[in-house]
């Protein structure tokens, strides 16, 4: 079934021989773009790329809504055999992604807070196990579960400017970035940049993540889509299977990881976020924030 407003994608699902596609002929239907309310994804046949734009406004928060269409548009992609490879990117102005919505954490049931996190779950192990090429095109700040999404990437670039930053900040909020999180970052910089910024709960200006290797290159705004999708012929150029084998062969043990310990995982973060310490840290924050707004 295909929820309203998404036109389904024309192939079925093939991990593998992608570069070996060939059109099959006038009858096949036209697949170049779909949207649904918080995703917009555009599909270049020509080129197997297609671009996933974030719009949920004003953040772009990953809000329980937000990951359940960033998860269906995913795999849409992924079950595209005309589709070898996407770049993310945000809709909205200075921003590509806030994080987690902290309203889905707050003041909420805890079944809520399960099928919350298993939404997370399910994201990065779309994005950090996918057999397509994916290049973070960050043209915005990018704290916390933004950054995540960026770190699940094969490729960052980032708009250079130092008003926008990029980190795993959850220490600021009280918070402790799972195992997950931290084992993506530190497979990024390495364990001791990694270890001083989660302990700090560091956000990096733009030529900072450069500098540590959190994002691979840094980009005047106009030149971002340009050069993301130059980035992503340089990678498509290989054959698709020696790529995906690869990136399989360094990313597995990360992945099955979380798998193996997925439900004990969903009851730790239930567990301390249930707390009534945590859960006043985080009215706090959202005070904090409200009266930024004002």
């Amino acid at each position: 079934s295909v929820p309203p407003g998404v036109l389904p994608l024309c192939h079925p699902p093939s991990a593998w021989g992608r570069a070996a596609w060939q059109p099959l002929g006038p009858l096949r239907a036209p697949c170049r773009a779909f949207s649904n309310n918080k995703i917009l994804v555009e599909l270049d046949e020509s080129s197997g790329v297609a671009t996933m734009k974030f719009k949920n406004p004003p953040v772009n928060s990953l809000s329980l809504d937000f990951l359940t269409e960033f998860c269906i548009s995913l795999e849409k992609l992924e079950n595209n055999r005309a589709c070898r490879g996407v770049i993310f990117t945000s809709a909205v102005p200075k921003i590509f992604s806030s994080g987690l919505d902290i309203t889905e954490m707050c003041g909420k049931s805890t079944e809520h807070y399960a099928e919350f996190w298993r939404a997370v779950q399910e994201m990065w192990l779309r994005v950090y196990g996918s057999n397509m090429v994916t290049v973070a095109a960050v043209n915005g700040s990018s704290p916390a579960g933004g950054c995540l999404i960026a770190l699940s990437c094969d490729y960052r670039i980032m708009v250079e400017n130092p008003k926008f930053n990029i980190g795993l900040n959850e220490a600021q909020l009280g918070i402790v970035a799972p195992f997950w999180f931290k084992d993506t970052f530190v497979n990024v910089v390495g364990h001791r940049i990694a270890e001083r910024s989660l302990q700090l709960g560091s956000l990096h200006p733009a030529p900072e993540a450069h500098k540590c290797g959190l994002v691979d290159e840094l980009v005047p705004e106009e030149k971002l889509q340009e050069k993301a999708v130059a980035v992503m012929a340089q990678w498509l150029a290989l054959p698709d299977h020696a790529r995906q084998l690869t990136k399989s062969m360094m990313r597995k043990a990360v992945l099955d990881r979380l798998v193996a310990h997925r439900e004990e995982d969903i009851q730790n973060f239930i567990s301390f976020i249930s707390k009534d310490s945590i859960q006043k840290s985080l009215r706090m924050y959202m005070e904090m924030l409200k009266k930024k707004k004002s």
